[in-house]
């Protein structure tokens, strides 16, 4: 039988042995859901990581009658279905190496804003957390910037109130379906996010109850789909910490506000301070100038130099980006450029040693 396209891409999710990293793999050779669902098993197995066991099981699926479900449940209720291609989908989650299949979203938000930064913390937060929050939406509140977190108590929920208030657009990532809110005392907030502009966003499909594992799994949206991080208030051990660790290793910036040596809910904070995993900051100007997203003052235009240093293929590729664009995030230095990760990450490495390049705030580079 043949079925709609957004009914393929939600079946992609439901595939067993079929996680989100072979999804992507599947979607970049074939290029659409349904186009996998109709390849034959030897095509399949030319995909890395597709085991003939794996194909097999692609290829024997046929429960479509819950994606069918699922699609008029979307439907009725407004709810967007973005898959990895689609041109709403978050873009900065495409620079992880596992993105969600496909995320469900209700709302009006710009996933793609040109400035995204979560604002994380504990659920316990003090009188100092919360009007440390406060502040620091308040100040983001003139620069263009989209403010995401958890929907959770505490500083979660702090920092979505206080873009209401400042009529900042803020999307919450939950750990369960849309049929549903956790915590249901968020309700009306999550109304009101709707109505400014903002959002509800998750990769899990409705009857997905708020279990504990599913938070982890919500964290790492939270992290990846965002510039920076920022870590009002924690202990140690906790939902924020997890988020801090993933967002460093998706290569985004991390921000810290310290706290009190015998407070308990800075212990996390000062840690990753202290660690050198998080950057310090005491307000919001802190952490626009540490973005780089300040307004520069004009420049004059310089005179365009060559590069006498021999440089290798590599280092040519990155010194030509470099040269066309004033300055670029090391993301877009990584897609632009068409080399892996670590191949760039070496290029860069050695054209700093050389002085050709220097590193700017916000994981920016630029020519000397």
């Amino acid at each position: 039988m043949h079925y709609p396209e957004h009914i393929y891409r939600l079946a992609l999710t439901q595939v067993p042995q079929i996680g989100c990293v072979l999804a992507r793999a599947l979607t970049d050779k074939f290029g659409s859901a349904e186009a996998i669902f109709k390849a034959s098993k030897k095509q399949l197995c030319e995909t890395e990581g597709i085991s003939e066991i794996k194909a097999g099981i692609i290829r024997a699926f046929n429960d479509f009658e819950p994606c069918e479900a699922e699609w008029a449940f979307l439907q009725k209720h407004h709810i967007d279905l973005l898959f990895l291609t689609d041109e709403k989908y978050p873009k900065r989650l495409l620079n992880c190496y596992d993105p969600p299949t496909v995320l469900f979203f209700k709302g009006s938000a710009n996933l793609n804003a040109g400035r995204v930064v979560n604002i994380i913390g504990t659920r316990n937060h003090s009188e100092y957390g919360k009007q440390l929050t406060e502040k620091l939406v308040e100040s983001l509140s003139p620069h263009n910037v989209l403010i995401v977190s958890g929907m959770a108590f505490g500083i979660d929920t702090q920092a979505h109130r206080s873009c209401v208030k400042n009529e900042v657009p803020t999307v919450g990532v939950l750990a369960h379906g849309l049929d549903t809110l956790y915590p249901p005392e968020n309700a009306k907030l999550a109304r009101q996010m709707l109505e400014q502009g903002g959002g509800l966003l998750t990769e899990f499909p409705m009857g997905t109850k708020p279990d504990k594992h599913n938070f982890p799994t919500r964290n790492r949206v939270v992290a990846g789909m965002c510039d920076a991080t920022i870590v009002m208030e924690t202990d140690i051990k906790g939902g924020s910490m997890i988020t801090a660790e993933l967002a460093q290793g998706y290569n985004r910036d991390v921000f810290a506000f310290p706290g009190r040596t015998t407070d308990t809910k800075s212990r996390g904070t000062n840690l990753l301070i202290r660690q050198n995993k998080a950057g310090l900051i005491s307000n919001g100007e802190e952490l626009l100038e540490a973005m780089n997203w300040l307004p520069q003052p004009e420049k004059k235009p310089k005179i365009q130099r060559s590069l006498f240093i021999e440089l290798n293929p590599q280092e040519k590729v990155i010194a030509d980006l470099l040269t066309l664009n004033e300055q670029l995030h090391i993301d877009e230095l990584n897609l632009k450029s068409g080399m892996n990760a670590s191949l760039a990450a070496g290029a860069l490495l050695s054209l700093e040693l050389q002085g050709v390049v220097v590193r700017m705030p916000g994981k920016m580079y630029k020519l000397v």
